[in-house]
């Protein structure tokens, strides 16, 4: 029997997002939780900005010639050309000096800034100064700025530095060029630093001394029953602090912490609760399939003539030998938005060229399809792996608009052989459904088919939790790399899981604007499958985004066609829906970003039909 929650190392005010975090998935088991502290160093600096103003006509008139005139014309000559005083000239090439507009030397040259300025119709005015303050944070290893100071408070709690070396040295503020400046500023979210508005930060300086500041963290330690997985996850209240999880993790595989020093956690207590954990998961899957065999049973002992009183809520029937083959064909060609297969191992013998045309069927219809395999506890160590050029054929099967429509992936440390079909259809037992050797002579194989809703649904959360757990791996992989394809694959796997929020959340997180075409497809699957609601916040999320979006971006042709064709979809289910997400603001960014034309209107738009 493993550990009771009141023996494990767990901090008595953390119990409730323990019981939070374990509530998230059955696989998941927080073997200690502990809060720390440590610290950050806030720096007060002042910045100075320069805001736009619209330019009079003699201003207008000055700076385009001294753009235009070859060569470049003096007060005097611009003066003569216009019959004014040079007075007039000379007093309007000051201020535009002054405001660094025009270069210091004659003759009248326009500065880099004041050609910006000039191509939004504007001058700037002169530059005001603004405080914020600078915070240098040694676990996310980043410099963030915020308009409010943080309170210097006392926190009375274990410092994490006497357990852990932070060595993630981060520069002095006052050694930072203005480009770093500028770029930490934006990425913070202050609207200080908006150059295509005409708002810059020119200048900075630091104006006070560093201050170190606590601040509270909580660490957990999560066992993943289904991953066989050990992981640190460090939190600020209820949010993960990924970077600082990330490093934890590193360290902790390099033996550069200890878990008995850092929350009292030994090899020994580890060991026990992993083999509690698995022999309790084991338990429950055995007793899901159990339960199944009983309804089976029931089912097979019923009288022709007797009235089967789980028609209702669905069926477990029992298939032997030569049916599986012809019932697992038949369920697959029934589905209409997802199949999640889970078979040990994998070959040719079945997935031949008849089967990938009927999975490219499948995928052209809108269905899709997730395959895990693998039995050993470890990728290396499986004796029988799928074949490189049978993963290949797979991985080529593609939705209508090019998007992977079969995942598959190694997971490892099962036996379970499992099919889901749209959350209504299961089958389970001894059929290997991708490596059986093709013939249909009886070998003592059987198969329940199951339709009765809460048992489909605890097979669809324990497979689909595993699916999400890859997912989310593979994304972690994909942010390491920047690579793209794998993160693609993540937003695909999500989406055949009808978790468009997750996938949208982890893009707008980290920042990673070029997926939002790739979202926006599957967004369009989602709302034509009726997987995604016309009305999902999702889409208001989305569409913030687009102010942190460039007309110059490579991906700006693709933003564009998948914006017009989800909200033509969305409008196809209610008009009024679409309107009501083309707000002043949307719509103003649609215009910039060449979405709609200027000819358009909102009403006009969503008649759209691509």
């Amino acid at each position: 029997m493993f550990l009771a929650f009141s023996a494990k190392p767990i901090d008595e005010n953390l119990k409730n997002l323990v019981d939070e975090i374990e509530a998230q998935s059955s696989s998941l088991s927080v073997l200690a939780a502990r809060q720390l502290c440590y610290s950050l160093r806030q720096t007060p600096i002042e910045v100075n900005i320069k805001e736009p103003r619209q330019f009079n006509v003699l201003e207008e008139f000055i700076i385009r010639a001294a753009i235009e005139f070859q060569p470049p014309p003096t007060e005097d000559e611009l003066a003569s050309v216009l019959g004014l005083d040079s007075v007039f000239i000379k007093t309007t090439t000051a201020t535009l000096r002054t405001l660094q507009t025009l270069s210091t030397t004659s003759p009248l040259t326009v500065t880099p800034e004041g050609r910006l300025f000039y191509e939004k119709g504007s001058v700037p005015q002169p530059p005001y100064p603004i405080q914020i303050n600078a915070i240098a944070d040694p676990l996310s290893n980043k410099i963030t700025f915020q308009s409010e100071s943080l309170n210097k408070t006392v926190i009375n709690l274990p410092d994490l530095a006497d357990f852990i070396t932070i060595d993630r040295t981060i520069a002095d503020i006052a050694s930072l060029s203005l480009e770093e400046i500028q770029k930490n500023i934006q990425a913070s979210g202050l609207a200080l630093h908006l150059p295509e508005e005409g708002k810059i930060v020119t200048s900075y300086k630091v104006i006070a001394s560093t201050q170190k500041i606590w601040k509270k963290i909580s660490l957990f330690v999560i066992y993943d029953a289904l991953e066989d997985k050990l992981s640190i996850q460090i939190r600020n209240g209820k949010q993960i602090l990924e970077s600082a999880s990330n490093w934890l993790e590193v360290l902790h595989a390099e033996g550069k912490i200890s878990l008995q020093s850092l929350c009292e956690l030994s090899n020994e207590t580890i060991s026990f609760e992993r083999e509690g954990i698995l022999k309790q998961k084991n338990t429950e899957i055995e007793a899901r399939l159990e339960k199944i065999r009983q309804k089976a049973l029931e089912s097979a002992t019923k009288k022709g003539n007797e009235v089967d009183n789980y028609t209702g809520l669905g069926k477990a029937v029992q298939l032997r030998d030569g049916q599986i083959a012809q019932a697992f064909l038949e369920v697959l060609n029934s589905a209409k938005t997802q199949v999640m297969i889970y078979s040990p191992w994998v070959n040719q013998a079945v997935v031949d060229e008849k089967f990938l045309t009927l999975l490219q069927k499948l995928a052209n219809r809108g269905v899709w399809i997730l395959i895990g395999h693998g039995i050993a506890r470890q990728q290396e160590d499986e004796d029988k792996p799928i074949p490189p050029e049978i993963e290949k054929k797979l991985r080529a099967i593609k939705t209508p608009d090019g998007l992977p429509s079969v995942q598959v992936f190694w997971l490892g440390d099962s036996h379970v052989k499992e099919v889901i079909v749209d959350k209504e259809i299961h089958l389970c037992g001894s059929h290997n459904w991708l490596s059986y050797r093709g013939d249909y002579l009886p070998r003592g194989e059987s198969v329940y088919k199951v339709t009765i809703p809460h048992q489909v649904q605890e097979a669809y959360e324990f497979l689909a939790n595993r699916f999400q757990n890859h997912a989310q791996k593979l994304w972690q992989n994909s942010l390491e790399k920047r690579n793209y394809k794998l993160a693609v694959e993540s937003l695909c796997i999500w989406s055949a899981l009808g978790m468009e929020e997750i996938a949208l959340k982890e893009i707008q997180q980290n920042n990673w604007l070029e997926l939002l075409p790739v979202w926006l497809n599957l967004a369009l699957r989602g709302l034509n499958s009726k997987n995604i609601q016309p009305d999902s916040e999702s889409f208001k999320t989305a569409l913030l985004l687009l102010s942190q979006v460039s007309i110059e971006e490579a991906f700006i042709e693709f933003l564009q066609q998948g914006w017009r064709k989800v909200i033509g979809a969305i409008a196809s289910h209610n008009p009024k829906t679409a309107l009501n997400l083309l707000n002043d603001e949307v719509w103003g960014q649609f215009l910039r970003l060449n979405i709609a034309q200027e000819s358009d209107s909102p009403n006009d738009f969503i008649l759209y039909r691509p």
